[in-house]
This record gives C-alpha cells, structure tokens and sequence, in this order.
C-alpha cells in the first residue's frame, strides 16, 4: 500500500511536470502548485479511468502516465479556471 502511494506521488511529479508544459502558462501558484495538482491528477486520473471500467492504472508504466497527465491536465485546467 505505502508502495502504491510512492509510485503514485512519483508520477504525479512526472505527470505535473508533463502537464505544465502541455499548458504554459504563468500559474498563480508558481511550479510547486504545479506539481502538486500532478500528483492530485494522478489520483483523480486512476479514479477516472476506473469509474469508466478502462482497467486500472497501477504500477509506473505508460499507460499509468498517461492516465496522470490526463488528470493532471485537466486539474491545472481547472485550477487555472478558478484562479482568473
């Protein structure tokens, strides 16, 4: 379990990283606000795609990235949103 949590953090930095530059852009909150809406879009990403029966996305792997920068794009997206 605290593996999975790890992993998961890990990507979401990767993912909030990925992210960022997917959407530039000044943030109100700068890189750590960034990143750490990747780590929470790690999280809402694998809640997502398991809600929507596509597997679940364990493990750092491709498909586990691609899940997280979805979610974390549409965090920042979201955020940016509510912050202007």
């Amino acid at each position: 379990m605290l593996w999975n949590l790890l992993v998961w953090a890990l990507l979401g930095l990767v993912a909030g990283a990925i992210a960022k530059k997917i959407m530039p852009g000044k943030d109100p909150g700068g890189w750590l606000i960034t990143m750490l809406i990747g780590i929470a879009g790690a999280i809402v990403g694998g809640f997502i795609v398991s809600l929507l029966g596509w597997g679940p996305a364990t493990g750092f792997n491709l498909y586990s990235l691609f899940v997280a920068v979805g979610g974390a794009v549409l965090l920042l997206w979201g955020y940016r949103k509510i912050k202007s």
